[in-house]
């Protein structure tokens, strides 16, 4: 049986790979979203209240899937929303 010594170095340059392995996994897929959103995460998204979040629902400007007592949103439904209200701003200069 062979005893093999692990040094510090050799524990650095481990955590080193372990890293920037792993920031390869996070940042490979950045284009990648979630096709189905809870709640928290339009109202994160979007910036806006539960309330606004219902009065969204309720007027049917944002669609959605009840499934049990959670709530689903289409991300393809929150991106079509804010194209289409979209709005060229004018700078105050111009004004």
């Amino acid at each position: 049986m062979t005893v093999e010594v692990i040094t510090r170095e050799d524990l650095n340059e481990f955590r080193t790979l372990l890293l920037k392995d792993l920031q390869e996994l996070i940042h490979s897929k950045p284009g990648q979203t979630k096709k189905w959103l809870k709640s928290i995460e339009v109202r994160n998204l979007l910036n806006i209240s539960p309330g606004t979040l219902q009065n969204l629902r309720i007027n049917g400007t944002l669609t959605y899937t009840k499934i049990g007592g959670t709530l689903y949103y289409d991300n393809a439904d929150i991106d079509k929303l804010l194209n289409t209200n979209k709005t060229n701003a004018i700078p105050t200069l111009f004004k």
